[in-house]
């Protein structure tokens, strides 16, 4: 996606031009008094608005564990949460528990110790079937009866053991997002079934490489939302490799596609906040330069001095005017840094009235 305009401002622009005069000199007596913003000490921040997407995380695929016929599938949005089924063949429901590692071998009494047997006890004792049961890495007589307790909940054959055709592990609920496969296909071992992706909300910005130095990871963003409301986020990827875009139909020559983009992904800070609209647009602000404790001033408070250089005009309480030579620093978010040895926060001065 293309990067939007950047907040810099461009050194001169907007400018007023000089009133009569130059640095030092009082304003003409019986002028108009002039609009005024003040001096203000602070952060100058300069400010980058790309487009992202509004989507959700850590996508991935699911398949079948075993081959048969698939009786029931969950529509696209649903979420599944441990102990709920993920999908059916031949009416076996096939059921979603946490847990990290695969569930690559069958889980019976006399199994090697191992870390999915940790966590399938561990999501056994959670799904209320851990009645003597210890969490530990050894499969038991108390882990068996626990499973055949478990195995009577679901309508499966209490065998006291566990295989994938039963049990997917997967870190945490999954959100659906949309099906591979139909009710009533036949399928084999290994055939894509479903794709989930997590339930945390994430924005994803395809940043032109050359724009890849504005993305900092563990950097501060804002995400206007497509309500126009706003949350903060946090930038927790930036990809190190370029990838060529697709050539829109009809773009140019074959073969030739847009500008090479990185992946940035953010983390929300209050995902509750953005609806459950999958795939929306949204404007993400990123910080790309910050001038911290300066003074500053409304860019449009700057005159053009004949001699040459930049002024302001200050206005004193009393009304009286004068225009102070100043050194411009850094410009961002329509303010720009003012240097100068007459200068102080809370002075008051002239800008064009609105």
């Amino acid at each position: 996606m293309a990067a939007g305009a950047a907040v810099l401002v461009v050194a001169g622009a907007g400018v007023a031009v000089a009133r009569a005069g130059g640095a030092g000199e009082a304003a003409p007596a019986g002028s108009p008094a002039p609009a005024t913003a003040e001096v203000t000490r602070g952060d100058l921040v300069d400010t980058t608005s790309v487009d992202g997407t509004l989507t959700y995380a850590g996508e991935r695929g699911v398949a079948a564990a075993a081959p048969g016929t698939v009786t029931r599938l969950p529509a696209p949005g649903a979420v599944i949460r441990q102990g709920a089924a993920l999908y059916e063949v031949d009416r076996r429901r096939v059921v979603l528990m946490y847990g990290t590692v695969p569930l690559y071998r069958t889980l019976r009494q006399g199994v090697e110790d191992g870390p999915d047997v940790r966590q399938l006890e561990r999501a056994l004792r959670a799904l209320g079937h851990g009645r003597g049961l210890t969490v530990d890495a050894h499969f038991s007589a108390a882990t068996a009866e626990a499973v055949r307790r478990w195995q009577g909940d679901n309508g499966l054959a209490k065998t006291g053991s566990v295989d994938a055709a039963q049990v997917t592990f997967l870190p945490a609920q999954v959100r659906v997002t949309g099906a591979k496969a139909a009710v009533g296909d036949r399928i084999g071992a290994g055939r894509p079934l479903l794709a989930v992706t997590s339930t945390r909300r994430v924005v994803h910005v395809d940043l032109k490489a050359s724009d890849q130095h504005l993305a900092r990871k563990g950097a501060s963003v804002t995400v206007e939302l497509p309500d126009g409301g706003t949350v903060p986020g946090r930038i927790t990827s930036v990809g190190t490799v370029a990838e060529k875009a697709e050539p829109a139909q009809g773009s140019g020559p074959s073969g030739q596609g847009g500008e090479a983009t990185v992946d940035v992904d953010i983390r929300l800070g209050d995902g509750r906040r953005t609806g459950r609209l999958d795939q929306g647009p949204v404007m993400v602000t990123m910080e790309t330069a910050r001038r911290r404790n300066v003074l500053s001033v409304p860019v449009e408070a700057l005159l053009a001095l004949r001699e040459g250089g930049y002024g302001v005009e200050i206005v004193d309480p009393g009304g009286a005017r004068r225009v102070v030579g100043v050194r411009t620093g850094a410009y961002g978010g329509g303010r720009v840094e003012i240097i100068g040895s007459a200068l102080s926060s809370g002075m008051k001065v002239g800008v064009p009235a609105r």
